[in-house]
């Protein structure tokens, strides 16, 4: 159906690259998912309100609590469509971001309500009843959910969409949580009243741990975007094999990606050449290094050109020293941008040291222990160290 639906609708619909396409799938899922889960809603409800289930009515209530989820994914595919302006610069496809956090407190609120509601109901328990009705509208309930779990993670997956994907992850639980909801009816039939009456309420229960435990995950997952992940290993192994193919470029260091939304990816790096070739030789080398990124990896690179001195024999050597002796100290240290100012009394090395975050040494610790190591090569020799955390 969804695909029928596309065909009609989704204009270029392969094009996901496209800001333009992206919006049209993101509106045409929300629209249909607010659908499917109106009639959801309207289904269980009057089901669990003719059977006196609060698990049917908590399930329900949960279902209508994802049609406001795809209402909020709905607004948030059609603002990230905008183009960029002068308050945005940068575009609005953050706002994606924005609307999974608000999709992930909409589901911690009714899990948290549904948790209230559940004790409750074991505190002062409720005589179950068996309706066939109920137990009819919960299986096609369950296989609706699956359905859409199906295609959000489909497109979300073909589009880039955090956003889809919370919704995948959602209806999963959902899914589970219908089942759940299913068994407890059909517990009525099967079970002594003294134990059925109490089957509701600990499946509501339950229902509403997997609801919270979905938020929350959700919750966590944004936080990380919101705050500026660290690129993909793919991102960077892209940007590392283009910057390879050219025998001039010497080294890589000091990169930084931005993500501002899922169609447009900013970075920065430090890219070293040999000192002696000619400038406009090696500027026109980064400029065809960062067209290349942007036109074949979609990815706007600034690159600053570090002239290193290649052809100094003393420089080289210590190069390779101090190279050597962060490498004792840990075997991921490398450094960078390697200089030697010669002075009457002392030569000053300075250089930086790419440090992962990974290890544990604080910067001071890193400075004192390297500078120790190349006071016992030469006393005369001192160092000028900045530490980048990657």
């Amino acid at each position: 159906m969804l695909s029928l639906l596309a065909r009609l609708f989704v204009k270029n619909r392969e094009q996901v690259a496209s800001p333009a396409v992206r919006s049209a799938w993101g509106l045409l899922v929300s629209l249909y998912s607010i659908f499917l889960n109106l009639l959801l809603f309207a289904a269980k409800f009057l089901a669990g309100t003719l059977t006196g289930s609060l698990a049917m009515q908590a399930d329900a209530t949960n279902n209508l609590s994802d049609a406001g989820s795809s209402v909020v994914s709905l607004v948030s595919f059609k603002i990230s469509a905008k183009p960029a302006d002068r308050d945005h610069p940068f575009g609005h496809a953050r706002i994606e971001y924005v609307a999974s956090m608000i999709v992930s407190f909409l589901i911690l609120f009714i899990g948290v309500e549904l948790v209230r509601g559940s004790i409750g109901n074991l505190i002062t328990p409720v005589k179950p009843t068996f309706n066939a009705l109920a137990v009819v509208i919960l299986s096609v309930s369950v296989l609706v959910k699956f359905y859409m779990a199906f295609f959000n993670r489909r497109v979300g997956k073909k589009i880039d969409s955090d956003v889809m994907r919370a919704s995948a992850a959602d209806s999963l639980s959902d899914m589970g949580a219908t089942l759940a909801v299913l068994i407890a009816n059909l517990s009525v039939l099967f079970l002594p009243e003294t134990v059925s009456m109490y089957v509701d309420p600990v499946i509501s229960l339950a229902v509403s741990v997997l609801i919270l435990v979905a938020g929350l995950k959700i919750l966590s997952d944004t936080k990380n975007s919101i705050l500026g992940a660290a690129p993909t290993a793919e991102t960077v192994a892209t940007i590392e094999k283009m910057v390879a193919e050219y025998p001039d470029a010497l080294g890589i260091h000091d990169m930084i990606v931005h993500s501002y939304g899922k169609t447009r990816t900013l970075a920065s790096l430090h890219v070293e050449v040999d000192g002696k070739k000619d400038i406009f030789a090696s500027h026109d080398m980064i400029d065809l290094i960062e067209r290349r990124l942007f036109e074949e990896a979609g990815i706007e690179c600034t690159i600053h050109l570090d002239p290193i001195i290649t052809d100094d024999e003393r420089v080289v050597r210590w190069r390779e020293t101090v190279s050597g002796i962060v490498k004792k100290i840990d075997e991921r240290l490398q450094i960078h941008d390697f200089r030697m100012v010669p002075g009457a009394t002392h030569t000053n090395l300075i250089f930086d040291v790419a440090a992962p975050f990974e290890v544990p040494m604080s910067d001071a610790e890193l400075k004192k222990q390297i500078a120790t190591a190349v006071f016992a090569q030469d006393p005369t020799y001192f160092t000028v160290i900045t530490i980048d955390r990657v």
